[in-house]
C-alpha cells in the first residue's frame, strides 16, 4: 500500500498549494491538450475560419461529457475524501469502486447515442450547413475516445484526493506531450485537417487512461480500485450521483450556455461571431486554469479536515482559497484589458477576426474578479458535501442570469451582439456575491461558532 497522506497536520496554505501546484500543471496540460486543437485547427489554411467555427458547434457536447465525468467521477471524491478523514477507508474504497463501474457504464451509452444521432444534435446546436461539415468530421472522430477520456479523467480525481497530486499530474501530462506532438503531424504533415485533431486526441486520451488504470489498480495506490469486491449497490450509486449533481449541473448548465449563445450569435452576426466566441471561450478556459487548480487542491484537504472535525483548518483553507484566487483573478483581468490581441492572436492571425473579437473580449472579462468569490463560495459548499447551496448557486448564476440576458440584452441594446458578451459580467458580479455571501454567512460562520464551543 502507498503511504496515507494527513491532510489535518501542518501549514494549511502550504498544503493546499501543494495540492494545487501540480494539479494546475496539470490543468494547463489539460488545457494544452484542448486548446491546442483549437490553435492549430484556427491556422489551417483556407478553411481555418469555418473550422473553428465548427469546432465551436461540438462544445457543448464535449461539456455534456465533462458533465457526466464529473457527476460520476468527481461526484464521489467529497464522501471518498470526508471517509479518509473519518478513518473508515473501506467505505472510500467502496466509493471509489462504483464510480468506475458508473463512469464506464455511462461512457459506453454516451458513445452509442451520440454515434446514432450525430446530424441532428448538431444541427441543434446551432451548426449551419457550412460548420456542419467541419463539426461532423470533428465529432465522429472524436467521441470514439469517450471510454478512455471519463474513465481516465474520473478516477484520476481519487488519485489526487488520496494526497498523490504529482501521480494525478503525470496522467495529464502524458496524455497533453502525445497530442501536442501528434496534432501538427496528423493536421498539417498528414493533412488530415479537423480530422487529424480528433485522432490526435483519441491516442493521447488513450495514454492517459492506461496510466490511470495501471495506477489505480496497483499496490501504489492506498486505496486500491476493486470494482466487483461488494458488487453493485444503488444506494451507493445514488448518493455518488446526489453528490455529483452540483458538479454536472455546473458543466450541463455551461452546455446550455454555450447553446443559446452559438444561436444568439448565428442568428445576429452570423459564423464569424460564432467562432469569435469560440475565441473568448478558449482564453476564458486559459485564464481559469489556475483557479481551477487551486480549488482541485484545495477541496480534498477541507473535506478531509471537514470529517475529521477539525473546523479552524477549514475555515483557513476558505481564507487562503478565497485570497489567493482574488489576487490571481485581478491580475487576469488586467493582463486582459493590457493584452487582449495577444490573446486573441493564439487562435487566429486574421486581421479582421482580431479587429472584431477585441471589444467583446474586454466586455466578457469585465468585473473578472468577482469569479474568484463564486469559485470560492461554491467549492467550499461542495467540499463540505452541502449539494443543495452549491446547485442552487450554478443554477442561479448561469440559468437563471445568464440565458434570459443573453436572449433579453440583444433586443434592448443598440450593438444586438455585444447584448450577448454582457451577459456574462453581469452573472459574475451578482452571482459570485450571492454565492460568497450566502456561503460566508451559513459555512464559515457556523464553524467559527462550533470552534468557540470546543
Amino acid at each position: 500500500m502507498g503511504k496515507r497522506v494527513d491532510f489535518t497536520q501542518g501549514n494549511i496554505t502550504v498544503i493546499i498549494l501543494k495540492q494545487a501546484v501540480p494539479l494546475i500543471i496539470a490543468q494547463l496540460a489539460q488545457l494544452v491538450y484542448s486548446i491546442e486543437d483549437r490553435v492549430f485547427i484556427g491556422h489551417i489554411e483556407g478553411v481555418g475560419k469555418d473550422s473553428l467555427a465548427g469546432l465551436g458547434i461540438c462544445f457543448p457536447l464535449i461539456s455534456i461529457i465533462l458533465a457526466f465525468t464529473l457527476l460520476f467521477g468527481l461526484g464521489g471524491v467529497p464522501l471518498f475524501s470526508i471517509s479518509r478523514g473519518e478513518g473508515n477507508h473501506a467505505k472510500a474504497k467502496n466509493i471509489m469502486n462504483h464510480s468506475f463501474i458508473l463512469l464506464s457504464v455511462s461512457s459506453l451509452i454516451i458513445l452509442g447515442s451520440i454515434l446514432i444521432a450525430t446530424k441532428p444534435i448538431l444541427y441543434a446546436l446551432g451548426a449551419s450547413d457550412n460548420t456542419y461539415i467541419y463539426a461532423s468530421k470533428y465529432l465522429r472522430i472524436y467521441i470514439l475516445g469517450t471510454p478512455f477520456l471519463m474513465i481516465g479523467s474520473g478516477m484520476n480525481y481519487y488519485i489526487s484526493a488520496q494526497g498523490k497530486p504529482m501521480t494525478a499530474m503525470i496522467t495529464t501530462l502524458s496524455g497533453a506531450l502525445v497530442n501536442t506532438i501528434l496534432d501538427p503531424i496528423f493536421i498539417f504533415v498528414f493533412k488530415l485537417g479537423i480530422e487529424g485533431a480528433a485522432y490526435a486526441s483519441i491516442i493521447s486520451q488513450f495514454v492517459s487512461f492506461i496510466w490511470v488504470i495501471l495506477f489505480i489498480f496497483s499496490t501504489k495506490s492506498d486505496t486500491k480500485l476493486e470494482p466487483l469486491r461488494n458488487g453493485f449497490q444503488f444506494k451507493t450509486s445514488v448518493l455518488i450521483m446526489s453528490y455529483g449533481i452540483t458538479n454536472f449541473v455546473m458543466e450541463a448548465s455551461n452546455c446550455i450556455i454555450q447553446i443559446v449563445c452559438n444561436k444568439s450569435l448565428s442568428y445576429y452576426g452570423g459564423d464569424d461571431f460564432v467562432m469569435i466566441m469560440t475565441v473568448i471561450n478558449s482564453v476564458r478556459a486559459i485564464l481559469g486554469l489556475f483557479v481551477s487548480g487551486l480549488i482541485a487542491g484545495a477541496q480534498p484537504v477541507m473535506g478531509h479536515n471537514y470529517g475529521a472535525k477539525n473546523y479552524d483548518r477549514v475555515r483557513a483553507a476558505i481564507r487562503s482559497n478565497t485570497i489567493i484566487g482574488i489576487a490571481y483573478t485581478a491580475i487576469a483581468w488586467l493582463f486582459v484589458i493590457l493584452c487582449p490581441r495577444l490573446l486573441i492572436s493564439l487562435f487566429t492571425n486574421d486581421k479582421t477576426i482580431l479587429d472584431m473579437a477585441t471589444p467583446y473580449l474586454n466586455i466578457y472579462f469585465m468585473g473578472y474578479i468577482f469569479m474568484s468569490l463564486q469559485f470560492s463560495g461554491q467549492s467550499t459548499f461542495m467540499a463540505l458535501g452541502k449539494r443543495l447551496p452549491a446547485i442552487s448557486f450554478s443554477i442561479f448564476r448561469k440559468i437563471i442570469i445568464v440565458v434570459p440576458l443573453t436572449l433579453i440584452l440583444p433586443l434592448v441594446m443598440t450593438n444586438s451582439i455585444s447584448g450577448v458578451f454582457w451577459a456574462e459580467p453581469i452573472s459574475n458580479i451578482i452571482g459570485g456575491s450571492a454565492s460568497f455571501i450566502t456561503m460566508y454567512f451559513t459555512v464559515y460562520r457556523k464553524m467559527t461558532l462550533k470552534s468557540t464551543k470546543n
